[in-house]
C-alpha cells in the first residue's frame, strides 16, 4: 500500500504526520517505507543521520535511476528512509515532464516491491504541484490531506480536491482520500468552525481523528525523534494511535 501525504499549502503537518504514523505502525510490528520527496528535505533532517550527497538520495532516482533499496536508510523505531536532497527542486527544468519522468517513482516502488519490500510506502510531498508531486499521486494508492484549523488551510483543502479531480482523467482513476484536520485547538471556536465545513464539503472522507495542537508534537522534531520516542503518552501520540486504527478500520491504511 503506498499513501501519499500532501498539500498544496505548506505548514499544515505533512512531515509530521508522515513520520508519526509510521512510526505507529512500525510500533505494531508493521515497518513501513517513508520516501522524502521534498527539496526541503524536512523528513530527512529529522532522521538526523541521513543528509548527504545528491547521489545517496532520492534525486538519483531521477537521475541515475538507480534502485530505491540502494538509497534505503534504516530509521530505527520507524522503518527506512529515502532522503532527499536540495538538487530534487532541478528536477522539473532538469527532466521536462513526459511520462517516463511523472512515473519514475511509481516503476521505482514496483521494482522495490519485487524484491519483497515494505508492504506500506508514506511520500512526503513537498507543497507544491509539478513533477515530484505528479510523482507522488501517480504512485499512490491513497492521498492524506493534512489541513491545519484555520481559514487559509481550508481554502487549500478546497483547491487541493480540485485538483484531484481535474488529474481523474489523467490517471484514469480515483484516488481516494481522507482530509485530516491538525494543529486542532479545542480551546478555540475556529478549530470546531473548520471541521464544520470541512464535514460538509467531504462527508466521510473527513477523518473523525484531529490532531491536537499539542507541545510534545512540536518539540520532537528537534530532538530527531517521532512521537513516541519522545513522549508517548502525550496527547499527540495518542492522537496518532487513533488516526492508526480510524485508517485501518476504514481499510484505508
Amino acid at each position: 500500500m503506498r499513501m501519499a501525504i500532501f498539500n498544496q499549502k505548506g505548514g499544515v503537518g505533512k512531515t509530521t504526520t508522515a513520520l508519526n504514523l509510521a512510526a505507529a505502525l512500525a510500533r505494531d510490528s508493521v515497518p513501513g517505507l517513508l520516501i522524502d520527496l521534498d527539496p526541503q528535505a524536512h523528513l530527512t533532517s529529522i532522521h538526523g543521520q541521513a543528509l548527504g550527497e545528491a547521489h545517496n538520495s532520492v534525486f538519483a532516482l531521477y537521475q541515475d535511476n538507480r534502485p530505491l533499496d540502494e538509497l534505503a536508510v534504516i530509521w530505527n523505531g520507524v522503518g527506512r528512509l529515502i532522503p532527499a536532497h536540495a538538487e530534487l527542486i532541478k528536477v522539473d527544468s532538469i527532466f521536462g515532464k513526459g511520462p517516463a519522468i511523472l512515473n519514475r517513482l511509481n516503476n521505482g516502488l514496483q521494482a522495490l516491491e519485487g524484491t519483497g519490500g515494505e508492504s506500506v510506502a508514506m511520500i512526503d510531498c513537498c507543497p507544491f504541484l509539478g513533477v515530484l508531486s505528479l510523482n507522488a499521486i501517480f504512485a499512490a494508492d491513497r492521498i492524506l490531506v493534512p489541513v491545519s484549523s484555520d481559514y487559509l488551510s481550508l481554502r487549500g483543502a478546497l483547491q487541493i480536491e480540485h485538483t484531484l479531480k481535474a488529474l481523474e482523467p489523467v490517471i484514469k482513476r480515483r484516488i481516494e482520500r481522507r482530509y485530516l484536520l491538525t494543529r486542532f485547538d479545542r480551546r478555540r471556536r475556529m478549530s470546531f468552525d473548520i471541521q464544520d465545513r470541512l464535514r460538509q464539503q467531504f462527508g466521510a472522507e473527513l477523518c473523525e481523528t484531529v490532531i491536537s495542537e499539542n507541545v510534545a508534537i512540536a518539540e520532537a522534531p528537534a530532538m530527531s525523534r517521532d512521537i513516541f520516542s519522545h513522549n508517548a503518552s502525550s496527547r499527540g501520540a495518542l492522537d496518532y494511535l487513533a488516526l492508526l486504527e480510524e485508517l485501518r478500520t476504514a481499510r484505508f491504511l
